[in-house]
């Protein structure tokens, strides 16, 4: 896609009057050939959008978490449904839907709802959204293990993508013989780091707008060392949070062999009116850099726990704001 080897491009939006329409549209011209949501994408859909208000009149004597996974689980369904030409042709046409994030500590918990969303949704083309926790590198390699595709999701360190790659390897070794083998994505937030880090880095006269980047390359360089053909880097939260970035930033920078970007709408249709897009090349710039930081007394280690607790906070929120107005 778009000249570079084995890259894809996710919409990281799903909203259902947008699945019957534009989505479709979008996906015949091959601006993208993937999807994800995840549960602030949800709040923003269930509790704004006019399309589900006859849903949830319907749905309105039953319990505020069935009434989510059904309102979820429909449009997942449809976008599994429009993409299901690209999955037949090995061409993506993934769609992924997030365990509850009050689950992330919990390794039964996570692999028993992941499997009953799998069933409940029925499409090949389903990816399970994990957060990359203790828990879920468990959860993660079970259901691997088991057939069914896995995003691993918040991954901010490079010892979190490690642990992902690892437990992504061992599902592979239980799979049963006769079993197609899943695919599985890492998902490493890039934008984050900038949003915490650039005020300080500026006062301190060192390059902003570059953590989240060489981050990411990081870990794709770490990821890519597996050689696991069926596991791609996929970056995530590529839009922009600054005035003074292109919108497109964090794909452009990003634009690596067998890798995907997920981004918000608004960023693609920037990504796509670029005249010229080139293919970044693998190097190791990222170690100077990091030296760079460690010399000015920036701990990543903390940097990485911050963020960590802070994404998974906000999953939480989101969805216990769709629980308490649904």
């Amino acid at each position: 896609m778009y000249g570079v080897e084995n890259f894809s491009l996710w919409c990281d939006f799903v909203e259902r009057d947008f699945l019957k329409g534009e989505f479709r549209e979008l996906l015949g011209k091959e601006v993208f050939n993937g999807a994800t949501s995840n549960p602030a994408i949800f709040k923003s859909a269930f509790l704004t959008s006019k399309a589900y208000q006859e849903d949830r009149k319907k749905l309105k004597d039953f319990e505020s978490k069935t009434v989510y996974e059904k309102l979820a689980i429909e449009d997942i369904k449809r976008a599994a449904i429009v993409m299901s030409e690209l999955y037949k042709n090995d061409n993506d046409g993934f769609i992924s839907i997030e365990v509850d994030p009050f689950l992330s500590d919990d390794a039964e918990g996570t692999i028993e709802e992941g499997k009953r969303l799998y069933k409940s949704i029925g499409f090949d083309n389903v990816m399970i959204k994990v957060p990359a926790t203790k828990a879920g590198y468990e959860a993660m390699e079970e259901l691997m293990s088991e057939g069914i595709n896995v995003n691993a999701t918040l991954v901010f360190s490079p010892e979190q993508a490690k642990c992902c790659a690892e437990a992504f390897k061992k599902a592979t070794k239980r799979l049963d013989k006769n079993c197609k083998i899943p695919k599985g994505v890492i998902s490493v937030f890039v934008s984050r780091f900038d949003s915490k880090l650039d005020d300080k880095l500026k006062a301190l006269n060192l390059p902003t707008a570059k953590t989240g980047i060489y981050n990411a390359i990081k870990i794709y360089d770490l990821i890519e060392s597996y050689n696991l053909p069926h596991i791609r880097t996929l970056f995530a939260s590529t839009g922009v949070k600054s005035a003074a970035l292109k919108s497109d930033y964090y794909i452009k920078e990003l634009l690596f062999k067998n890798s995907v970007n997920t981004a918000p709408l608004g960023t693609i249709k920037a990504f796509l009116s670029c005249e010229k897009v080139q293919e970044k090349q693998l190097t190791k710039e990222y170690v100077g850099f990091f030296n760079m930081l460690e010399d000015n007394d920036i701990d990543m280690e903390e940097v990485y726990s911050e963020l960590l607790f802070e994404g998974l906070a906000s999953f939480k929120d989101a969805f216990k704001q769709i629980l308490k107005e649904l």
